[in-house]
């Protein structure tokens, strides 16, 4: 029988290895410019609380998630707490990738086939990726 009626602490990332998986796939992003500055932090911290993490433990979580980032040798491991987020979230946290390449107001090609590899392991449609990034651009015009 399906349900119609979901859990919505099901819909919604909720636990600490999700919440380090995804931050570190997003510190991954904003390293992979060899370039990490507290701009991207920044926008790392506020996306994590968005999602609904504790901005009382914030700083640990992203300290954790940047060993945790530091010592993979792929990214699978982030990519699948993403593709296993809802869907509102799963665009939130790809939109903040956009903001995190955007941030130095220039995507170079590492960030650019990054983003066309995570958009395949997320089974993100390639025009909501393209929207997202255009939206992110838009926003940053103004």
């Amino acid at each position: 029988m399906i349900s119609f009626f979901k859990n919505k602490e099901k819909d919604k990332v909720n636990d600490d290895k999700s919440y380090s998986n995804i931050a570190a796939l997003l510190i991954h992003v904003a390293k992979i410019d060899e370039n990490y500055e507290d701009k991207e932090k920044e926008i790392i911290k506020k996306t994590l609380i968005e999602l609904g993490a504790s901005s009382s433990n914030i700083d640990k979580l992203i300290s954790d998630a940047s060993v945790i980032e530091e010592n993979s040798t792929q990214i699978l491991n982030f990519t699948r707490e993403v593709k296993n987020a809802p869907e509102t979230d799963k665009i939130r946290i790809i939109e903040s990738l956009w903001k995190i390449i955007y941030s130095d107001d220039n995507a170079d090609i590492y960030e650019t086939n990054l983003m066309r590899r995570l958009a395949g392991l997320l089974y993100i449609d390639a025009k909501v990726m393209g929207d997202l990034k255009e939206k992110v651009k838009q926003e940053l015009k103004k």
